[in-house]
């Protein structure tokens, strides 16, 4: 059975949307190569894939057929542009859990730093609204992007503690002290 569904074109030309994207995820790859470094190689490409993935994982849920929340980009089908905001999403989770570990975070104060994280995050989809790169549709909003933001953010700082203490061994090995 063929797909019926009309493609929706919400712009040809490049403009502010794509600048949202190039611009986001150049100023986000610059930050997390000049911060000094604070994760081994392998945990720093883990947090920073965890970003992306969790971002594509919920733009193909939410943005795709049977109904789509929501459009990214110039259109209602995927284009090239698309597949490159996706890694916007990764320097976004890097400093997330770069700030997290450098502010030494107690847990109890956890919830302040998950829900200032969520507004950071809302705020900067409104400003891709804005600009055109995301078209909510269907009923969907910024309240329900807000509540995806805090669930994920929370199952990040869940993950972070998991990998300290999966890390933890060999951190004291390597360092020869004892915590």
């Amino acid at each position: 059975m063929a797909d019926l569904t009309p493609i929706l074109i919400y712009d040809n030309r490049f403009n502010a949307n794509e600048w949202f994207v190039l611009s986001g995820l150049c100023v986000g790859i610059f930050f997390t190569y000049v911060l000094p470094r604070r994760f081994t190689t392998r945990l720093s490409i883990l947090y920073f894939m965890l970003g992306v993935s969790f971002g594509t994982a919920f733009d193909l849920t939410l943005g795709t057929i049977p109904v789509s929340y929501y459009d990214i980009g110039d259109a209602s089908n995927y284009q090239l542009f698309d597949i490159i905001s996706l890694f916007m999403y990764g320097p976004f989770s890097y400093l997330f859990f770069y700030l997290y570990d450098l502010l030494k975070v107690q847990v109890k104060f956890s919830p302040i730093y998950i829900l200032v994280w969520s507004f950071v995050a809302l705020v900067l989809e409104l400003v891709g609204v804005l600009v055109g790169e995301f078209h909510y549709q269907h009923g969907y909003g910024w309240q329900i992007s807000l509540l995806i933001y805090l669930t994920v953010l929370s199952l990040w700082v869940l993950f972070h503690y998991l990998m300290k203490s999966a890390e933890s061994p060999s951190r004291s090995r390597a360092s020869g002290s004892n915590r």
